[in-house]
């Protein structure tokens, strides 16, 4: 069972990192009460590969608990229904997180390794920023849609949608942003009405705890409208995603994990909102600028050391510029900043473990066995969990190393011969998250764009990412959309209503 804390609220810092022994401590956010579990599992920073603190290791019965306040929350609070009261919230936990910045930053920094540069925008910053806009959208959104009237055997009708709230929502995020998961989920879902479940990733759960530490101290949510937990035990995750009283399950995570969920889900016929992997391309058409090319290119894979989803993991390039450009990415990554996240002049700072260092140098290893040249990289920096920026050239575009996720600062570089040809390239791949292409001619990129089956698609460097912009994939890159109302009405059930009209 969950045992409250002894220790008081009242007063205490939204983000307590107060030390121990055993580092930083957090707490579950369960029915609105700050709450300890039986056990507990230690955090890395993975800078340095040391213990950064503990994170309380909730059971079964802790998240039935929290899916039962969720609940009850739903069903008696008034969350549901009252949109001034959501948007006053909202505007409560945007105002609460700048004024808690800092102190994220610095634990952001530290559990997930991201570089303070990172932290000014994707990291958080820019995440926080998506609290706004939801609770900016709620003061003149519309949830009723009028469809007018119509005469059916002589009488008049008058019909129109409502949209409610979906329910109580089990979102489950992964390590690599966060803040940004989070609160793309929180955000719409609590924007909509809805009650939530938060389940925090085992690699970076102090980060998500500070998150529900701030919602109990700084904004009016009622208790149980949004309950956070962390836990490194599956049957957690399995519980939240097959528990009767879900009603939407929203993932960001592998593809494999994704398929599992939807595959629990299916028993109870629960809306499942899947944010999945990704192995996006940037092709490089033959009018391109080769130094511009190779300065995005070399720069965006090593963001977050190719730790995002949507980042251009395939480099598709003219066959005879092939080896001139491999040399150009190639210097362009020897200029690429690896180190101490802490410094602002870091561009890059570690992986988030050495089970993914493994995993990345593996993939590596043997993508060089089976024919691709190494240019760049493909050796590990220690200490910490860092991975040397890396490119190879030359690879076949069926094989593991341009099929397969890498999660880790790789870029596989594919030769085309032709529009047509990096088109087909591009789209071989099971996933269909993000892409790009670099022109001098804007009408003809937005041609190759729209051949590529992926949800979001970048030209000549161009910034889809904003809080009111839809985001997501086709494929098996995932179900639905993330931001903007498209982001709102995931969380949302249409009604329809007609009324006789008397004459």
């Amino acid at each position: 069972m969950v045992a409250q804390d002894t220790m008081t609220t009242d007063g205490a810092s939204a983000v307590d990192t107060s030390r121990d022994s055993g580092g930083i401590q957090k707490r579950l956010l369960i029915g609105g009460e700050l709450v300890t579990a039986a056990t507990t599992f230690e955090t890395i920073n993975p800078a340095t590969g040391e213990v950064l603190g503990s994170a309380p290791d909730a059971g079964v019965d802790e998240a039935r608990s929290a899916i039962e306040a969720a609940r009850s929350a739903f069903e008696k609070s008034g969350w549901a229904t009252d949109v001034a009261l959501r948007a006053r919230c909202l505007d409560q936990l945007h105002k609460a997180l700048l004024e808690h910045a800092e102190e994220l930053r610095d634990l952001t920094i530290a559990e997930v390794g991201a570089t303070k540069m990172l932290t000014k925008g994707n990291q958080l910053d820019a995440p926080i920023e998506i609290v706004r806009y939801y609770a900016d959208l709620l003061e003149n959104h519309s949830f009723t849609e009028d469809l007018g009237e119509i005469e059916i055997r002589g009488q008049q009708h008058r019909r129109w949608t409502e949209r409610e709230p979906a329910g109580v929502v089990a979102a489950i995020i992964a390590y690599n942003y966060p803040n940004q998961l989070a609160l793309a989920k929180l955000a719409p879902a609590l924007a909509a009405g809805c009650t939530v479940v938060l389940k925090g990733a085992p690699d970076t759960p102090l980060v998500t705890l500070a998150l529900g530490e701030i919602i109990a101290e700084h904004t009016d949510i009622p208790a149980g409208v949004v309950n956070v937990i962390t836990s490194s035990k599956v049957e957690v995750g399995e519980t939240m995603v097959a528990h009767p009283d879900v009603d939407v399950v929203t993932f960001t995570g592998s593809t494999p994990v994704g398929k599992q969920i939807m595959a629990d889900a299916a028993a109870s016929l629960k809306r499942v909102f899947l944010e999945l992997g990704g192995k996006s391309a940037l092709i490089v058409l033959d009018d391109a600028d080769l130094m511009k090319a190779a300065q995005f290119a070399a720069f965006t894979i090593c963001s977050h050391a190719g730790q995002g989803c949507a980042l251009t993991t395939r480099l598709i390039v003219p066959r005879d510029k092939h080896d001139q450009l491999a040399e150009m990415v190639g210097a362009m990554l020897d200029h690429v900043t690896v180190g101490d996240p802490t410094d602002d002049k870091t561009y890059m700072g570690p992986l988030i473990s050495e089970r993914q260092r493994d995993k990345v140098d593996g993939l590596v290893q043997r993508a060089v066995e089976a024919g691709a040249r190494l240019v760049r990289g493909g050796t590990r920096i220690d200490p910490g969990f860092f991975y040397a920026p890396t490119l190879l050239a030359g690879v076949d575009p069926d094989s593991e190393i341009a099929q397969e996720e890498v999660f880790g600062p790789v870029l596989a570089m594919i030769p085309h011969d032709g529009d047509a040809h990096a088109i087909e390239i591009a789209n071989n791949s099971r996933y269909g998250l993000s892409g790009g292409v670099l022109t001098t001619d804007s009408a003809r990129g937005a041609a190759v764009g729209r051949a590529i089956r992926t949800g979001t698609f970048s030209i000549n460097g161009g910034n889809y990412f904003s809080a009111d912009v839809p985001f997501g994939g086709y494929k098996e890159s995932g179900i639905g959309r993330e931001m903007g109302v498209a982001g709102l009405h995931e969380f949302t059930e249409i009604k329809s209503f007609a009324e006789a009209v008397e004459s």
